[in-house]
C-alpha cells in the first residue's frame, strides 16, 4: 500500500504536466465548432459555478479585502480572459496548437528577464546577466525556426500571428502582477473571483462574434474536459504538489509542454511535427531552461502557483 502511494505520488508532476499540455490541444479540437469568447463565456461560467459548490462543501475562506477581491480581479483578466482569449483566438484564426504552445511557452523567459532587470537596477548593476541573454536568443531562434516557415504556407499571419504575442505578453503582466500584488489566498476561491472577473470581459465579447456555437460532440468533450479536467484537476492538482513541497519537479517539467503537445497534435490532428520544428522546439526549450535556472537559488517556484489555469 505504502509503495503504491509512493509510486502515486512520485507521478503527480507528470500528470500535471501531461494534463497542461492538453490545454492547446483541446483549442484545438472546440475552436471549429464555436468562437473563443463564446465557447470561453461558457466554460468560466461553468467553472465558476463548480468552484462555488467546491466551496461551498470545504468551507474555504473567501479572500480578505476589497483591495485583493480587485486584484484577483485583474490577475483573472489578464491570466484568464487576456491569456487564454489570445491563445484560442490564434487557434480559431488558424494557428497550430504546437505553435500557440511553443510562442506562449516563452513566458517564463520573459517573465525571469523583467524580474532580473529589475533586481539589477535595484542593486545598481544595470544589467542582465549574459546567461539570460543567451536563453532568450536561443528561445527566439527556436521560434524562427518553427513560424518562419510557416508564414509562407498561411498557417501563419500578422494576425493570427499578434493574437498570440498578445496572448503571450497577457500572461507575462498577469503573472508579475500577481507576483506584486496579490497576497496568499486559498486557490479555489481565488480561482472563482479570477473566473468571475474573466467572464465579464469575455460576455460582451461573446454577443460581437457573428458565429454561434455548434454543440458538436467534440465541442462537448472540449468543454468537459476543459472545466472537468484542466480547471478544476489541473488546479487542485498543482494545489496538491506546492502544498507537498514539489513544485520544483514541477517546474522542471514544464519545459516538455511544447514538445508534449507537439506530439498531441501530430497524433490527433496530424499537424506538421518536421526536424526543422523538433530542432526549434529543443532550442527553445534549452532557452527557456537557461534563463529558468538560477545556480543561486532555488527554480521559480512561486511562478507556480501564479499559473493560470488551462
Amino acid at each position: 500500500m505504502n509503495a503504491g502511494r509512493h509510486t502515486a505520488v512520485r507521478a503527480m508532476p507528470w500528470v500535471f504536466v501531461l494534463i497542461w499540455s492538453t490545454g492547446f490541444v483541446v483549442a484545438r479540437l472546440a475552436m471549429p465548432h464555436a468562437p473563443p469568447f463564446s465557447f470561453l463565456s461558457v466554460r468560466f461560467a461553468l467553472s465558476a459555478l463548480c468552484f462555488a459548490v467546491w466551496i461551498a462543501l470545504a468551507d474555504a475562506a473567501w479572500p480578505r479585502g476589497k483591495r485583493q477581491w480587485g486584484h484577483l480581479a485583474v490577475t483573472g483578466v489578464l491570466m484568464q480572459a487576456g491569456y487564454l482569449g489570445g491563445v484560442w483566438a490564434a487557434v480559431k484564426a488558424g494557428v497550430g496548437a504546437a505553435t500557440v504552445a511553443l510562442l506562449v511557452g516563452l513566458q517564463p523567459v520573459l517573465t525571469a528577464l523583467w524580474v532580473t532587470a529589475g533586481r539589477s537596477r535595484a542593486e545598481g548593476t544595470g544589467r542582465v546577466p549574459a546567461r539570460q541573454w543567451l536563453g532568450l536568443l536561443l528561445g527566439f531562434a527556436g521560434l524562427a525556426f518553427v513560424v518562419w516557415p510557416k508564414l509562407g504556407s498561411g498557417e501563419v499571419t500578422p494576425a493570427n500571428l499578434a493574437l498570440a504575442v498578445a496572448a503571450l505578453l497577457s500572461i507575462t503582466v498577469g503573472t508579475l502582477y500577481q507576483k506584486r500584488h496579490v497576497g496568499p489566498c486559498d486557490v479555489r476561491t481565488a480561482s472563482a473571483v479570477q473566473m468571475l472577473a474573466a467572464l465579464v470581459v469575455c460576455a460582451p465579447l461573446a454577443w460581437l462574434e457573428p458565429e454561434s456555437m455548434d454543440w458538436h460532440v467534440n465541442l462537448v468533450a472540449a468543454m468537459a474536459w476543459s472545466v472537468g479536467v484542466l480547471t478544476l484537476g489541473g488546479s487542485s492538482l498543482l494545489y496538491l504538489l506546492i502544498q507537498r513541497g514539489e513544485a520544483t519537479a514541477v517546474t522542471s517539467l514544464l519545459y516538455l509542454v511544447p514538445p508534449c503537445t507537439a506530439l498531441m497534435a501530430w497524433v490527433l490532428f496530424g499537424e506538421a511535427f518536421t526536424p526543422p520544428m523538433m530542432l526549434g522546439m529543443v532550442l527553445t526549450v534549452v532557452g527557456v531552461a537557461i534563463v529558468v535556472r538560477n545556480p543561486r537559488e532555488a527554480p521559480i517556484d512561486a511562478a507556480l502557483r501564479e499559473e493560470p489555469s488551462r
